[in-house]
């Protein structure tokens, strides 16, 4: 995911809500919300409706508001006609303009690793530091690797043989880590030094260091290690800093998304908790080289995803997973999924 930025209690949802509901009588600014019927939803009948359901199931328990809570009891009886409970418990909510509407994707890399150092392996990620307050802004990515500040403190996970294999893990903020030796390690966020995410290929690109429409991690991988010093200051461009856990998951798993449940390669999406209520259904309708038009779930955040027409796409775990992932930046349109009652309410200003 688009670097880290995790948990947002569902206890948001109200207030998410409430004000969706002030923007639609004028109470408050925000986005204009619209509903929407489900026939015009593009491609909406021909979806795996199952496959939706199946995601859904997975966090939906965490969503402890009374309406969301009959959701969820529904959900789990409908296994023998999941499009027809999706039609009845929800009504499509557009938010924003669609114009705007961004889709991007990210991953869980598989890399190669060691658990100890070694003249090969000699980029360690790290665990949390305790002086770290969730929340507060510590030291810059610049500050951490200029001055040393956690080397040798013994919060060293594993090392890595690139110094941007372990930036982009940080940008995704999870990954399997294969272990020189034969473990397998996954990891996952567990905070940030409060430092915004700045995007690496961006300034890249506006310094003509890289094509702007060619910008890729494989392209930054090879810049930086044809410019080592050069290089390491470009990624210290990106002040944000993500600290590591280590996770015990099935294989079969995703990573963890935000509502700290694994999320799933095709289904799962990062958004915006102030617009998109965490746990709900989206209807995204993707365009570009590779178009999606599918019901996906509302599982994760990210700090570079904001607005209530932006959404990261999760795309499953490995190097294929990363080339597709790291080619999407496409437009399209988000439609949200709310309960009846929730989007009635909007809809009477309510």
């Amino acid at each position: 995911m688009m670097g880290g930025a995790r948990l947002v209690g569902a206890l948001a949802l109200v207030a998410v809500v409430a004000a969706m509901a002030a923007t639609v009588t004028g109470a408050a600014a925000g986005p204009r919300a619209q509903t929407l019927r489900f026939d015009q939803l593009k491609g909406w009948a021909k979806d795996d409706f199952a496959a939706a359901l199946s995601t859904f199931l997975v966090t939906c328990p965490r969503l402890k508001d009374p309406d969301w809570h009959e959701t969820c009891a529904a959900a789990r009886l409908a296994g023998d006609d999941p499009r027809g409970f999706f039609e009845s418990y929800f009504r499509p909510v557009l938010l924003g303009d669609p114009k705007q509407a961004l889709f991007t994707g990210y991953y869980e890399p598989e890399l190669t690793a060691s658990a100890t150092r070694t003249p090969r392996f000699a980029y360690p990620i790290y665990r949390r530091p305790p002086e770290l307050r969730p929340g507060a802004v510590w030291y810059s990515r610049a500050e951490i690797e200029t001055r040393h500040l956690l080397a040798g403190r013994g919060l060293e996970i594993a090392w890595l043989d690139n110094p941007v294999d372990a930036f982009f893990l940080q940008v995704q903020g999870s990954g399997r880590l294969h272990l020189t030796d034969g473990r397998i390690l996954r990891v996952g966020f567990d905070g940030k030094n409060g430092h915004p995410y700045r995007s690496v290929g961006r300034e890249m690109a506006r310094r003509g260091l890289l094509p702007k429409h060619r910008v890729s991690a494989a392209r930054i991988r090879s810049w930086v290690k044809d410019h080592p010093d050069r290089g390491m200051t470009m990624l210290r461009h990106n002040p944000s800093y993500v600290f590591f856990r280590v996770l015990r998951l099935a294989a079969n798993r995703g990573p963890l998304g935000a509502m700290r449940k694994p999320v799933t390669a095709g289904r799962s999406i990062a958004v915006d908790p102030d617009y998109v209520p965490l746990g709900a259904p989206v209807w995204v309708e993707k365009t570009g080289r590779n178009p999606l038009r599918r019901l996906m779930i509302a599982q994760d955040t990210g700090s570079a995803i904001k607005g209530p027409q932006r959404a990261d796409i999760f795309y499953g775990s490995g190097a294929k997973a990363g080339r597709i992932a790291s080619h999407v930046r496409d437009g399209g349109r988000m439609v949200v999924l709310l309960p009846v009652a929730r989007a009635l309410a909007m809809e009477n200003g309510g």
